[in-house]
């Protein structure tokens, strides 16, 4: 019983590997290109939520 494990894990770490070898992890460039569309992106968004707010709390207020 634990030969057949230990069988099955030994399989399952080497298909493991086997699979890791397709990945193809981004270049440095290419994350650092990412973190900052994503960081502009987050700025941006915020601004805009901030805007939209401030002008509701504005209508809010006039009309109560």
């Amino acid at each position: 019983m634990f030969k057949r494990m230990i069988e099955s894990i030994r399989l399952f770490l080497a298909e493991v590997r086997a699979e890791l070898k397709k990945v193809s992890f981004p270049t440095r460039a290419e994350t650092i290109g990412s973190t900052t569309v994503v960081i502009v992106f987050c700025i941006l968004m915020s601004l805009y939520l901030s805007v939209i707010d401030s002008f509701l709390v504005w209508l809010v207020s006039k009309i109560i």
